[in-house]
């Protein structure tokens, strides 16, 4: 059995760890048709935490139930690519059989915005009403994903939310799945098309409990006729945190031992195992978090450091010798970067696992 552990960003994990039924409204929704609640979801949650597999399961949802998608990540300009799918889309779909089925479609990784002719440059919304009306007469709809909505200016998250909202209101058979930092999607609520996707399925992402990490790689690893130890697998799983990156990366490092090991595990391999994943946890994810910030606020985090749990702005003020005014705006720009999150009233600690021994070190 190969190793079932997909510790790359976006891919599919062999276990959905902890997120049983989040997405049972939006399956519902697939099956109700245009204006069910459950087709305009926002995910939030902390890097690392699994956002863009949801989105991935979401997408795998939709083609299973015969609906078209649309994925892509909100880099500047993303709007103008979701309108070259839409026309992509109904090139595809104008030339078949009017009976013909919609499944697997994605246009997704496909940029051809500079390929056009100018004449062929779509109107957004004009081209939606005609994809989605065709889409409505076989009997399907067409869901549009959005990854990463905290980087990209909120002009075109709005723009597409107000679209959206519009072919809502005309009946045609569309959803709508964001998925983005909490600080993001606050910030999104805020703007002119708040009322509108207020009424949006929140699914706030959290780290998966202990003992269900604990039990799914009892059972992964049972399948592959590995043998480990019960104390041994709960180090593991505790070692993840319950963050879905960290559980796919001990998982996937601890296969890789137990391949070297004729398919045992023993304290020394699931040690090694463990210390590979904190070492690529920090490669991928608390360095690349941390690249594009500034001074000040990397002296802010090692002040945060210095403590073994939350810190207070007091606490901070005092080692890093600001005034709370500062604090206060170090603070806030750290949370909206997803490094740092609420703690209480008052306080603060670090969002990423490894991000507080990374900065000791």
């Amino acid at each position: 059995m190969q190793n079932p552990f997909k510790p790359t960003a976006g891919a599919t994990p062999p276990d959905l760890v902890g997120r049983a039924g989040l997405l049972d409204e939006f399956e519902y929704g697939l099956r109700q048709g245009s204006g069910a609640p459950g087709l305009l979801t926002i995910i939030t949650g902390s890097r690392g935490i699994g956002k863009t597999v949801m989105l991935s399961a979401a997408e795998s949802i939709a083609r299973e139930h015969g609906w078209a998608v649309i994925s892509r990540t909100a880099n500047p300009g993303f709007l103008a690519k979701v309108g070259d799918d839409m026309l992509r889309l109904l090139d595809e779909l104008g030339d078949g059989p009017p009976t013909r089925k919609i499944t697997a479609f994605s246009a997704a990784g496909f940029g051809v915005t500079t390929q056009l002719p100018p004449e062929r440059i779509p109107d957004w919304r004009r081209t939606g009403e005609e994809l989605l009306r065709l889409l409505d007469s076989k009997g399907t709809g067409l869901v549009i994903t959005i990854d990463e909505i905290h980087a990209v200016d909120r002009t075109e998250i709005s723009q597409l939310a107000a679209d959206v909202q519009h072919f809502i209101r005309d009946g045609l058979p569309i959803g709508l799945i964001f998925a983005g930092l909490p600080s993001a999607v606050s910030d999104l609520l805020n703007e002119g098309v708040a009322t509108f996707l207020r009424r949006a399925d929140r699914i706030n992402l959290h780290e998966a409990a202990i003992g269900e990490v604990t039990s799914s790689y009892k059972e992964l690893f049972s399948e592959g006729g590995i043998d480990v130890p019960q104390e041994l697998i709960y180090e593991a799983a505790e070692a993840t945190e319950g963050y879905p990156f960290l559980i796919q990366l001990v998982g996937y490092y601890l296969w890789m031992e137990a391949d070297r090991a004729r398919s045992t595990l023993d304290r020394a391999g699931v040690s090694s195992a463990i210390a590979a994943a904190r070492r690529r946890n920090a490669l991928v994810v608390v360095e690349s978090a941390l690249s594009d910030i500034s001074e000040k606020d990397r002296e802010f985090l090692d002040a945060m450091a210095q403590q073994e749990g939350p810190s207070t702005a007091a606490q901070i003020g005092n080692i890093i010798k600001s005034k709370p005014s500062l604090v206060s705006k170090y603070r806030n720009r750290l949370i909206a970067a997803g490094l740092i999150e609420s703690a209480g009233y008052g306080k603060v600690d670090f969002a990423i696992p490894g991000l507080r021994d990374y900065l000791r070190q």
